[in-house]
């Protein structure tokens, strides 16, 4: 009889142990996800400050929030510039 008492403290034990480990696994992935995504985030040229997209008229800009300044992809300034005279640079100024 007490030999199955011990087979089953033991099964117990190392069913604890498989799930402690595989929660630690988990965070460890978490983790190592969390840092993949904020190293393939676009980073600002300037302070090297992470990105935040933000969207306006239809645009989605850059921006830095440590530094506020805005950075724009390719072709991106060429669309501002057509819409109405001022309008973004208002926008960009907080007002």
């Amino acid at each position: 009889m007490s030999e199955a008492f011990d087979d089953r403290r033991k099964a117990l034990e190392e069913e604890y142990i498989r799930r402690k480990d595989q929660e630690g696994l988990d965070k460890l992935r978490a983790e190592m996800a969390a840092e993949a995504a904020e190293a393939a985030a676009p980073k600002c040229p300037r302070c090297a400050t992470v990105l935040t997209e933000v969207e306006h008229e239809g645009l989605k800009l850059e921006r830095c929030s440590n530094c506020h300044g805005v950075w724009l992809d390719a072709g991106e300034l060429d669309q501002l510039t057509k819409r109405e005279e001022g309008g973004w640079f208002k926008w960009l100024s907080g007002e």
